[in-house]
């Protein structure tokens, strides 16, 4: 069994929502998972024993809050090079937030990023099954990672 950490910030719900989603979906594979407001990780040590992460944050004015910036620092100092990891998001009409911090697993901290891309889902969507689907099988893809 893995373990899947799960950090998000989330200013409506919605990207919240998807990252409770998310570890359903981990779960369902058979794994673990810890899900947590960034705000709530405060030291390297904190993402220290995880197999898999997943980074979430919505995106507004086309861009990812500055508390997902700062996150992604104290990410950088934990040096997870080679771990397994994903990026997911919530948005209106835009959704760059989820693509930069994809970008920035992949090509700054080095880590194997999930194929697939980001998660990248508008609010509308997520009001509905298809967006719980799509979360579901985004932690689907990460697990099998796991496997391969």
């Amino acid at each position: 069994m893995k373990k899947v950490l799960i950090a998000y910030t989330s200013r409506t719900g919605t990207t919240e929502k998807m990252a409770e989603y998310l570890a359903e979906g981990i779960r369902m594979s058979g794994n673990e998972t810890k899900v947590t407001k960034i705000s709530l990780l405060k030291k390297e040590k904190d993402l220290s024993g995880f197999d898999g992460y997943f980074f979430g944050c919505p995106t507004y004015h086309k861009d990812m809050t500055n508390g997902m910036k700062q996150f992604l620092f104290l990410a950088e100092r934990a040096n997870l090079t080679g771990k397994m990891g994903g990026a997911f998001g919530s948005h209106t009409h835009s959704g760059e937030a989820a693509p930069m911090i994809f970008e920035t697993m992949q090509h700054v901290f080095k880590m194997d990023v999930i194929d697939l891309g980001p998660l990248n889902l508008t609010d509308a969507i997520m009001e509905t099954d298809e967006g719980m689907k799509a979360c579901h099988q985004y932690a689907k893809a990460l697990s099998q990672k796991f496997e391969g």
